[in-house]
């Protein structure tokens, strides 16, 4: 017992001494940059998950096939433990075909998508759109008898569209909106209005909904959720072409659009999956801590989800493969994620937390999480950090700053971002924040629309972020401080 506790000591005694000298902090700082620099795989794990795997739907055959291989890449990578963690999701959905075109008074084929989860047509829908957008309740209701099996125009024309981006907070010192501008309304119409019209609609029966995206130059912001056995199908046009049916349709001009969706759900299996792996600690007191890394795997089907959020997912890929490959020993687990079903409400990082960290029974555990680093809204360059008014958190995160400036890095920011999966961690009491990256044109262009495209991302971008990922991580891992824990909601 003596050897094993002379032994322990001598090991807590050499890890301190080597986390006191700069020299080898620097080392590491340099093997992480010429490692994501010049020897990086961020741009060819990005280019397999938007070219060879696609839209990465949560509950397709798409996104599992980007979880497995996202698995196996992790374990040729030497990380321990690379395994999938199923949670339940629902039934997955497929879109097999689509055609939306109008046929009369002239013919040209309009840009559209299914939503997500929307039912298929039964079979080829032909004949005059029926336009409800911007009638009132009682009018709609009136048209009642004719909804059923027709093309209905569901909203008003567009009038105002998502022309700004967000701020970028990390060029000011102004107070800025934290988040996504909203989208537009369209009208004035009530929202109680529209929920009684939206339910008239429904109880019609329509042959299929067609509603306006609020982007301009055909950009088209397409989501979805499974509605269940009220499921009916439903495309959304870009807002020039809904526009141009729509005043046809206002006007009394004779109008025909053709419709047929083609989709299909999944109900064999019913679950979706988290990626995790692991770097072990080697502090003998540390260990067991965990520093965790992650960003979500899943998209919408619209698009090959290139900055939302492929980017970030061969980023976070990429910084283990650097950690793993220099070959760090932290003092606490460093842990990869990466989620699904983010963007249908975090459910996959929700699932994680419920699984591990939540409630009086997981105490423990949720004590021995350490840090949660996500990475997602945005592209480009990470400038900095989102702090959560934390001002014990900033000062350790500027210092870890400080040495990447050559990188691009700026500054770290004191409040908070939302809508994205280190939000289930805080709502548990644990800490974890998200980066800020660059904003133009990704709120007006790319975020959940049609042209998520890979050019919307560089190469020297992923690098940059594997870099400061990769450093962040590794501090956390090896810090004596412990980071203040926010109030658990």
């Amino acid at each position: 017992m003596k050897r094993v506790f002379l032994t322990l000591a001598l090991a807590t005694c050499l890890l301190t001494a080597w986390r006191a000298t700069p020299g080898a902090q620097s080392d590491v700082l340099r093997q992480i940059k010429s490692q994501a620099l010049e020897k990086s795989q961020a741009g060819a794990l990005f280019d397999h998950l938007v070219n060879n795997i696609g839209p990465r739907l949560t509950g397709s055959p798409q996104h599992k096939a980007a979880a497995d291989w996202s698995r196996e890449t992790l374990a040729s990578f030497g990380l321990e433990n690379a395994r999938l963690e199923p949670f339940e999701f629902g039934r997955g959905w497929v879109l097999d075909g689509l055609v939306v075109e109008m046929v009369e008074p002239w013919y040209m084929p309009l840009i559209g998508y299914a939503e997500g989860w929307s039912a298929p047509t039964s079979g080829e829908i032909a004949g005059t759109p029926v336009l409800v957008g911007g009638k009132s309740a009682a009018d709609v209701t009136a048209l009642k008898p004719r909804l059923a099996g027709a093309i209905v125009l569901a909203q008003p024309m567009v009038t105002a569209f998502v022309r700004e981006d967000r701020p970028q907070p990390t060029t000011s010192e102004a107070a800025v909106r934290i988040g996504a501008p909203p989208m537009p309304r369209q009208g004035n119409q009530s929202q109680a209005d529209a929920r009684a019209i939206s339910q008239i609609v429904r109880e019609a029966k329509p042959g299929v909904v067609v509603r306006s995206s609020a982007g301009e130059h055909g950009t088209v912001f397409v989501l979805g959720r499974d509605q269940g056995d009220n499921a009916i199908p439903s495309v959304v046009l870009a807002a020039e072409h809904y526009n141009m049916v729509a005043r046809m349709a206002d006007k009394g001009i004779p109008v025909k659009m053709r419709v047929n969706v083609r989709s299909r759900f999944l109900t064999a299996d019913t679950r979706s999956y988290n990626v995790l792996a692991d770097i072990p600690g080697t502090d003998p007191l540390l260990k067991n801590e965990v520093v965790l890394l992650g960003a979500h795997l899943d998209s919408w089907h619209s698009s090959v989800g290139a900055t939302d959020n492929a980017d970030g997912s061969a980023a976070v890929m990429d910084a283990m493969r650097i950690l793993k490959t220099i070959g760090v020993r932290p003092r606490r687990t460093i842990r990869v994620a990466l989620w699904s079903g983010e963007e249908e409400g975090l459910l996959g990082s929700r699932a994680h937390v419920r699984m591990h960290y939540a409630g009086q029974a997981n105490a423990a555990a949720r004590e021995q999480l350490s840090l949660y680093l996500n990475i997602d809204p945005g592209t480009g360059p990470i400038y900095g950090w989102y702090m959560e008014n934390s001002a014990p958190a900033r000062a350790l995160f500027d210092t870890w700053l400080e040495p990447l400036k050559d990188l691009g890095v700026r500054r770290n920011i004191d409040g908070p971002i939302g809508s994205t999966d280190h939000v289930s961690f805080r709502e548990a009491g644990i800490a974890g924040f998200n980066p800020v990256q660059e904003y133009a044109t990704y709120d007006v262009r790319t975020h959940h629309t049609n042209v998520d495209t890979p050019e919307r991302v560089r190469e020297e971008d992923l690098r940059q972020n594997a870099a400061v990922l990769a450093w962040f991580v590794y501090n956390a891992a090896m810090t004596d401080t412990k980071l203040p824990r926010p109030a658990a909601r």
